[in-house]
């Protein structure tokens, strides 16, 4: 089977649980096993397709689509691995969504270059921690989204579908922080494996370009945002407003950069 059928037939099976899942459609409130079965056949075509573009060739290929879809490949696995632990209610229609966007992007754009060095263990180990991350800040930032739009229905008669259905604000606030939590950890290792790869290719621990300041930047971001959540309580708007600064500052560390390159720029 060639691949733009694959891309083909992987693109609409996300999208057609997304709205199958999405909040007031048929699999929105279901707690069965299938609705958490369904979303891992699409992921594992996904991940075929992804090995194959990431790996085509020579050395690693990592441009923007193809980053773009590993974030939305974790951000899928993760939530089928939490659907059954969390009662995820109309959430899986959004990241089923973002991923059948993110698999279209990917089945469109060019293949990339290979990464400089990407045959060290070093560098590999880096991408691995470093995409886990950015999957759990991609979900957090979702998250914060989402309670940013169940507290402005919050008192109203008669919410929308979109709102009545997700769990309640103090789930979705407890899962908020232990995605922020995991995710933290993982960008320490992303930033002290950069330092240990920059050192071995380099000759110095920090090269200072737009990768090494956003990556400081979001950490710092986070780690002020956990400091005040354990110090201060701190929840609700703040919270949001401190997680969307750090997905933002995270994201131009590398995807946002990506972007203007390769597609706005063509490089």
């Amino acid at each position: 089977m060639t691949a733009p059928i694959l891309y083909t037939l992987c693109i609409l099976a996300y999208l057609g649980l997304a709205t199958w899942f999405w909040p007031g459609r048929p699999g929105c409130c279901r707690m069965d096993w299938v609705p958490r079965l369904l979303p891992v056949i699409p992921l594992v075509l996904h991940l075929y397709l992804l090995n194959a573009g990431v790996f085509s060739g020579e050395g690693i290929h990592l441009g923007f689509s193809t980053s773009i879809s590993a974030v939305a490949a974790l951000s899928v696995m993760t939530y089928a691995v939490a659907s059954w632990r969390y009662h995820l209610a109309g959430l899986q229609g959004f990241v089923l969504a973002f991923a059948g966007v993110a698999v279209a992007i990917e089945a469109i754009s060019p293949v990339s270059h290979a990464a400089i060095h990407s045959d060290m263990p070093a560098f590999q180990l880096h991408l691995a921690v470093a995409f886990a991350a950015y999957a759990l800040f991609t979900i957090a930032a979702l998250h914060a989204l989402l309670i940013a739009l169940a507290e402005k229905h919050l008192h109203k008669a008669v919410p929308p579908t979109i709102v009545a259905d997700l769990p309640p604000l103090l789930t979705l606030e407890k899962l908020l922080f232990r995605m922020i939590q995991a995710g933290f950890v993982l960008l320490t290792l992303t930033l002290a494996s950069g330092i240990l790869f920059s050192e071995e290719i380099f000759g110095k621990a920090l090269v200072w370009n737009h990768k090494t300041v956003f990556g400081i930047a979001s950490w710092l971001i986070f780690a002020a945002l956990l400091l005040g959540r354990r110090i201060k309580g701190w929840r609700g708007r703040t919270a949001i407003h401190w997680t969307l600064a750090g997905f933002i500052s995270l994201m131009l560390a590398y995807v946002g950069v990506k972007f203007v390159l390769e597609v706005l720029l063509g490089r």
